[in-house]
């Protein structure tokens, strides 16, 4: 029996129309002598009665129906008893009266109930994801997502972008995550590398006079995973041509306020708010600052310049960073949970944390006798603290203050519910640096890639201390995630020259990685620059998931595992042979 509607299609409007319903038995519960099945596909739920005065057969064989096993059901649209209206469906106010019934599957007892309100293993939903997949929210997701994806191609349609797919099967060129490398069996011996991101490629389309590029691509990354990243993901993939960073930005900006708009009916700041990495810094403690609630960072350098707290004055006189953040619950903080945010400080790197609480128009408790009369007065000017104010205080590096803070301010204001889950605050984030040291590697590496731009005015800098130059680079944060980074290229072999000088790759290197973008760089490359959204992280913000693992249909555990086919698996020694590979055992 091949159906005629789907199972969230039926209302009073098709009362006594005879019809077929395919889908999912969801429960079924047997009341007065009648039985009622709830039949589910991936638009909703449609009541089923089987009446055994009406069929007794038929009756019979409903009984033995189970949870997911697969039906096919024809019948007479009824109007439910008004006591029986279930408001919450959208076919609430009708019901099926069975008349035929086909089991088109029967289904095993599933490893866990296929309801919303889940409370099991990950690692068991992972192996039978083809179950979790039935379950209402993940299907949402994934309809938003698929939303998504046609919305974002009508926006760069209509601004006159063209889509060009570029390889997954491209050159090596690692700087910065590990590749996933692919070997050749024409070749052997060598390798292609699965794409970290389309950069080269999208710029070498700006070479070749598509000036306005665009791609939804699934990109690579051998690292260590984390809850909002996957060894594969998606990008929205975007370059320019004849721009400089406001052209970019205006463009990603009205994309993701359009997204937004057609998506969910959220309107976004318009213009989306911008600061400095300087800014973030010392305003949030982070690049990538949670802009909807406050509790911002406060500079108290000034105020202590001439403190005799001797831990103040060694902190100042070091180089160092005196800063706070003023919590306006103080009540909320016994004496020993202050003791745990002074070990939680120490956790992140602080050599302490000091506190003071303010009331009566004075500062008392933790250091408040080591802080003059002058001092408390500047920090009640500076600070208009309320009644019941705590006020923590680290001083200590300049990153570690900032950063330390930074984290204390979003944990601090998850426990005390500052955080509005229903807000969408965008930031831009600009002028970062355009090197970064790697502890692990001893060297300054690109912080965003070597094809960023340093600002015109910082061009001397990249031959005397490279480290001060500041990046033509911008990074999109919403709600705390950064949700897509970009930047002004490189678009002539000299200065990319320069640049690879500044990162110690000397000219057989970037030969042998670059080559061909150097040459390509001599044809009249334009000026251009370009962002690449994370589409995933995107996705699992507009939805309010908790991991990006909700908004993909099948994906890896945190190890990089995917427990439903046990990939990656072990290949046969023929396979191994035509790649001219053997495994060595450890």
């Amino acid at each position: 029996m091949k159906r005629t509607h789907h199972c969230a299609e039926l209302n009073t409007a098709h009362l006594e129309q005879t019809v077929i319903l395919n889908g999912w038995v969801k429960k079924w519960r047997n009341l007065g002598g009648l039985l009622f099945i709830d039949i589910r596909d991936r638009y909703g739920v449609t009541q089923v009665v089987f009446n055994p005065e009406t069929d007794t057969a038929l009756y019979e064989t409903a009984k033995t129906l189970r949870g997911e096993d697969v039906i096919a059901v024809k019948g007479k649209v009824a109007a439910r008893p008004a006591d029986m209206v279930n408001k919450k469906l959208k076919t609430g106010e009708i019901e099926l009266l069975a008349a035929e019934l086909e089991v088109l599957n029967k289904s095993k007892t599933p490893p866990f109930e296929i309801v919303d309100e889940l409370e099991v293993h990950e690692e068991l939903r992972l192996k039978y994801r083809y179950l979790d997949l039935r379950r209402k929210f993940l299907q949402n997701n994934l309809m938003i997502r698929s939303k998504l994806y046609h919305a974002i191609r009508a926006f760069f349609n209509k601004h006159e972008f063209v889509e060009i797919e570029t390889p997954v099967l491209m050159k090596s060129t690692p700087e910065g995550a590990r590749d996933f490398l692919v070997p050749s069996r024409n070749y052997p011996g060598r390798f292609f590398a699965l794409p970290q991101s389309p950069q080269t490629y999208k710029q070498i389309l700006m070479i070749a006079g598509f000036d306005r590029y665009f791609q939804i691509v699934k990109c690579f990354r051998d690292e260590d995973l984390r809850r909002d990243r996957q060894p594969e993901f998606t990008q929205i993939d975007v370059e320019m041509s004849f721009v400089d960073e406001r052209d970019v930005m205006e463009t990603a900006g009205n994309l993701l306020r359009s997204l937004f708009r057609e998506i969910l009916n959220v309107e976004l700041a318009d213009p989306i708010p911008m600061l400095t990495f300087k800014e973030a810094m010392e305003r949030f403690g982070n690049d990538k600052p949670d802009l909807r609630f406050g509790m911002e960072i406060q500079k108290l350098n000034d105020l202590f310049r001439n403190s005799e707290f001797k831990v103040f004055r060694s902190v100042l006189d070091s180089g160092g960073e005196i800063a706070a953040i003023l919590v306006e619950q103080e009540e909320s903080f016994s004496r020993k949970k202050i003791d745990k945010l002074v070990e939680r400080a120490r956790e992140l790197g602080a050599a302490g944390l000091a506190y003071v609480k303010y009331g009566d128009q004075t500062f008392s408790g933790g250091i408040a006798k080591f802080i003059s009369a002058e001092e408390k007065a500047g920090l009640i000017s500076k600070l208009k603290p309320a009644d019941g104010s705590l006020l923590l205080i680290v001083a200590d590096s300049y990153e570690t203050t900032f950063s330390v803070l930074g984290q204390l301010r979003l944990e601090i204001g998850a426990e005390l519910n500052m955080i509005d889950k229903n807000a969408f605050a965008p930031l831009w984030v600009v002028d970062f640096p355009l090197l970064e040291f790697s502890e692990e590697e001893k060297r300054y590496i690109a912080r965003h890639h070597p094809f960023t731009s340093p600002k015109e005015s910082d061009l001397e800098l990249l031959e005397k201390d490279a480290s001060k130059a500041l990046a033509r680079a911008y990074d999109l944060v919403l709600n705390g995630n950064e949700i897509a980074g970009g930047s002004i290229r490189i678009h002539t072999k000299a200065l990319q020259e320069k640049m690879f000088n500044a990162l110690k790759i000397d000219k057989d290197e970037a030969q042998a990685k670059f080559g061909f973008l150097m040459e390509a760089l001599e044809y009249g490359a334009p000026p251009h620059g370009g962002i690449a959204f994370g589409l995933d992280r995107l996705v699992m913000l507009m939805v309010g998931a908790e991991s990006i693992r909700d908004v993909i249909a099948f994906p890896k555990t945190t190890s990089a595992l995917s427990l439903m086919d046990n990939a990656p698996s072990e290949v046969s020694e023929q396979q191994l042979q035509e790649l001219k590979l053997q495994i060595r055992n450890k």
